[in-house]
């Protein structure tokens, strides 16, 4: 495919391509350099299934294969341990070692019902992240200020709200940027909930002295509910590896309005 053909596929059913224009000027850069670019899109492991929701994200990351760049499905075992804030109004419940290992070996089964295996590049981030010294992560601490996590829309109204936040919970967002800087991604894509932590990525590649990636965000699927999105924790989804009896009962019983 050419460039605009690219585009015209690429861009379609995104909610958010930032900066303006910067996914034809990634495009126009791999041409030039005569490499395919490097797409990152993580899953944290929190539940055995890979679900519908995910399929959004996933259906992408195949588009990118089709115009022949390189997909890297990153299994967030480290960051599962810490639990993503996003959208919650507590403090999530960690996960043991042994349970996010567990679940990140059915998704790697699962991927492949969607995504080339040929062109997938399987990484976890506990490569980097289990290998960095307490020192090491205090300076990634020390690359975002305590105001600007409260800009965020979640902390700030738990913060408004007299509700906890705990410390560890700041550390998502640069923990999740991070993986940007180690795999050298040109492009992240993530759900619109997800937008503060995919610009936090753009910030600390600049501040590693790397070319910031492009973010791209997709819409959220509704789950069963009809309200929130489909999530594993709050048991309103669809899996994947359901039977298809199941996935239709589901759907069936899905509230009228979602």
């Amino acid at each position: 495919m050419n460039i605009q053909q690219q585009l015209a596929l690429l861009s379609r059913g995104t909610l958010e391509v930032l900066p303006k224009g910067g996914l034809e000027a990634k495009l126009k850069l791999a041409e030039k350099e005569n490499r395919p670019l490097r797409i990152k899109a993580g899953f944290d492991p929190t539940a055995p299934d890979l679900h519908l929701g995910h399929t959004v994200l996933l259906e992408k990351l195949r588009q990118f294969q089709q115009c022949g760049h390189q997909v890297v499905f990153l299994i967030g075992d480290f960051t599962g341990m810490i639990g993503d804030p996003t959208g919650k109004n507590e403090t999530r419940p960690p996960l043991t070692k042994e349970d996010v290992l567990a679940n990140a070996e059915t998704y790697k089964q699962q991927v492949f019902k969607v995504l080339d295996v040929d062109k997938t590049e399987v990484r976890f981030n506990s490569e980097w992240f289990g290998k960095m010294s307490a020192a090491e992560m205090i300076a990634l601490a020390g690359k975002a200020t305590v105001a600007r996590m409260l800009e965020r829309d979640d902390f700030e109204k738990r913060y408004k709200g007299g509700q906890s936040i705990a410390i560890h919970e700041f550390l998502y967002p640069l923990v999740q940027g991070f993986d940007s800087v180690a795999l050298d991604a040109d492009i992240e894509l993530g759900g619109n909930d997800q937008k503060f932590n995919l610009l936090m990525g753009r910030q600390l590649q600049e501040s590693h002295k790397k070319t910031p990636q492009i973010i791209m965000t997709m819409p959220l699927l509704e789950g069963l509910d009809g309200v929130n999105k489909m999530s594993k924790s709050l048991n309103n989804y669809v899996g994947i590896e359901d039977a298809p009896s199941d996935q239709f009962g589901k759907i069936m019983s899905a509230s009228d309005g979602s």
